[in-house]
């Protein structure tokens, strides 16, 4: 970006730091979401972010930081605001209005999100699993937080587990309604809702009693 002196000559403007490394990461995401990783260099993400490639450099170090750093930023959508716990509002309705703010949010960012969920899903890479790993635990983070069961996920692990398995469920359903088509945006959140809810009612409390019944590892 440039602006004009008094005479007319072009005078680039200072950007702060961060601004900088946000604008750089920009670039990387956008070029990264549209061609594969093979095809995009350094020189093409500094040229596209007005930038040398000595300053892309100084803030990721290689490409494959950058586009580590640009995968995580795809995947780490806006936080959802937890719904309060007024009276009278049911566990439904709390699981419903928080699934559709989630979607909603999906429905904004969706080339973003498809374009995450397609570069962390051929495997065999343990730093994309990694972020994807991190991705999947803020989710659980915030599930747990939704439904009241914050304090004793973190008892009883099969809790974090479970959720963990449906977050996964989640981003193939969000893949389903987004990038295929092949469910409607209301009948993802009905899956979604109903497979939550059952979750909660009967599958959870089973899976912690069977903890509690599981017999002690023996000492070696």
């Amino acid at each position: 970006m440039s602006r004009h002196m008094p005479d007319g000559a072009p005078r680039r403007v200072r950007k702060e730091p961060d601004e900088r490394r946000d604008q750089i990461l920009a670039c990387a995401r956008e070029l990264f979401s549209r061609r594969p990783y093979a095809s995009v260099s350094n020189t093409d993400i500094a040229t596209a972010a007005g930038v040398s490639r000595g300053l892309l450099n100084h803030y990721f170090g290689t490409k494959r930081e950058l586009y580590l750093a640009a995968v995580r930023e795809m995947l780490r959508v806006p936080p959802i605001p937890t719904p309060a716990f007024p009276d009278g509002v049911t566990m439904e309705e709390r699981v419903s209005q928080s699934i559709d703010a989630w979607l909603t949010l999906l429905e904004r960012n969706r080339e973003t999100w498809i374009a995450a969920l397609d570069l962390t899903s051929s495997g065999g890479d343990d730093d994309l699993e990694h972020i994807l790993e991190e991705a999947r635990d803020g989710a659980v983070d915030h599930m747990t937080q939704v439904v009241g069961l914050a304090a004793h996920s973190r008892t009883h692990p099969q809790i974090r587990a479970a959720f963990r398995c449906y977050s996964a469920l989640a981003e193939n359903v969000s893949r389903e309604w987004l990038k295929h088509a092949r469910l409607p945006r209301a009948q993802a959140h009905l899956l979604l809702k109903e497979v939550l809810l059952n979750l909660i009612d009967r599958v959870l409390p089973e899976l912690i009693d069977r903890g509690r019944q599981a017999p002690e590892p023996a000492a070696t």
